[in-house]
């Protein structure tokens, strides 16, 4: 029994007792007993009334890989090579890449209901409360180096943001890999994260994961225990499910994936730029203990940002460089 298996009975909005869920789930009551007092240590609240049993306070949507696969557009499905949905991975991540260790990893994606390890920018961690956000990995293998790489974090931003823009959510892109959007207290919260991590020659072929971390779903109580402001999907989408947001992203992000090398990031620069959180205003440039106040601009057809002081202008292009907008 897994606590997949118990949410799937425990969905259908009905009361069950304990023995009726043992009988369901094939072991004892005192195992069930063990797995509804998880569910609540993750933080999926719980109904009970003596003499009728247990059930979710609220719905809870489970990833459904079958559903997703037959949702994607034919285009699309014909770039996916196998679909993994699992319930709980240290990083969906680091799964495709062993996978590519494998032999494997082009053309797979990874879903996960939890992230136990999971991994932001420059190592930080990605906290993601069960069933509640979109976790999702792609593995790719590219013939080019990856110089011919360059900006596809950027791009892979906004694709994403086209997805939500579809159901009437507005979100902004902060360079190099983040999306933000107004949340409930009308600030800008992280809403996504998107890790690129590349592995092979530098000018031949290179193995590629695209990580996209997203909050559907954040409770209150959640987003008091998050140092920086957050935000989530349906803070303006409320009815958007994972099921559907994951078959959209995947739609238009495996095409993304298949033509880059051609295309680059060029193609995608003015509809990053049209969704820049910052353009025009002061930011911190932070390279490691170094700290600058500049001007954002735009980014190039590489995917560098642009920044300008009275005396100069000059890009950033990634690696250790942190740019955060002024309060």
């Amino acid at each position: 029994m897994t606590i997949g298996d118990l949410i799937r009975l425990l969905s259908d909005g009905e009361f069950h007792s304990g023995e009726q869920l043992g009988e369901r789930l094939g072991v004892s009551r005192a195992a069930v007993w063990k797995q509804l007092r998880k569910l609540e240590s993750l933080g999926i609240p719980m109904e009970a009334v003596k003499g009728q049993g247990y059930r979710l306070a609220e719905p809870l949507e489970l990833l459904d890989g079958s559903a997703i696969v037959a949702g994607l557009p034919r285009e699309a499905r014909r770039c996916v090579t196998r679909l993994f949905v699992e319930e709980v991975l240290p990083s969906s991540n680091q799964f495709l890449r062993d996978r590519f260790g494998q032999g494997a990893g082009h053309g797979e994606v990874c879903l996960v209901e939890q992230q136990s390890a999971g991994k932001g920018r420059r190592g930080r961690a990605w906290v993601t409360p069960w069933g509640r956000t979109l976790m999702l990995s792609v593995g790719w293998r590219f013939e080019s180096g990856v110089a011919a790489l360059e900006g596809l974090s950027l791009a892979v931003g906004v694709v994403l943001s086209q997805v939500l823009e579809s159901h009437s959510v507005k979100p902004l892109l902060k360079w190099p890999n983040d999306v933000l959007l107004e949340n409930e207290e009308g600030e800008l919260g992280k809403l996504a994260g998107i890790l690129v991590e590349m592995s092979g020659d530098a000018a031949g072929p290179c193995e590629v994961v695209v990580g996209i971390g997203i909050n559907v779903d954040l409770s209150a109580a959640f987003r008091e225990g998050i140092e920086q402001p957050v935000s989530a999907v349906r803070d303006q989408a409320p009815d958007l499910a994972r099921n559907q947001l994951a078959i959209e992203l995947l739609a238009r992000l495996m095409p993304l994936l298949a033509g880059f090398e051609h295309s680059g990031f060029a193609s995608w620069q003015a509809e990053w730029n049209a969704r820049h959180a910052f353009a025009g205003q002061e930011v911190d440039v932070i390279q490691g203990d170094r700290r600058e106040t500049a001007v954002a601009e735009q980014v190039d057809a590489s995917g560098n940002l642009w920044v300008r002081q009275p005396s100069r202008s000059w890009k950033l292009s990634g690696g250790e460089i942190s740019v955060r907008g002024r309060v």
